[in-house]
């Protein structure tokens, strides 16, 4: 099986506005979704819906071999990553399939990635 991480961008800003019955529906949405991949022999093996970007830290090595860490996310811009899966399958288009059931209503694209498999550090 192969491993892939569905990444789920959004306007973190127009989420905070939403009304709670419409994210009742978007949450239904991703119940669809998990029922979809495990009715369909996919696994989820990870994911989360991640807190607002502002409160991200990030991290960079300063010129003198210390760590920085400041406040906020990478890059500026109102679309940012609000959540992703991972999911091991053998047939990624019908997982694509699945991913479908929760691009409806959504505006902006869903982008999948294959993940690169981790080497055993034991080996």
């Amino acid at each position: 099986m192969t491993e892939y991480v569905v990444l789920l961008p959004g306007n973190e800003d127009t989420w905070a506005t939403t009304s709670e019955e419409e994210k009742q529906r978007v949450y239904g949405r991703h119940r669809a979704f998990q029922a979809a991949l495990a009715e369909r022999g996919h696994k989820v093996t990870g994911g989360a819906e991640l807190h607002h970007s502002r409160e991200a830290k990030v991290l960079r090595l300063d010129g003198a071999g210390g760590l920085q860490v400041t406040d906020g996310p990478y890059a500026e811009s109102a679309e940012q990553l609000t959540g992703f899966y991972i999911v091991e399958t053998s047939d990624v288009d019908d997982m694509f399939q699945c991913v479908a059931i929760l691009a409806e209503g959504e505006s902006g694209g869903i982008e999948v990635r294959e993940c690169v498999p981790m080497s055993d550090p034991n080996s």
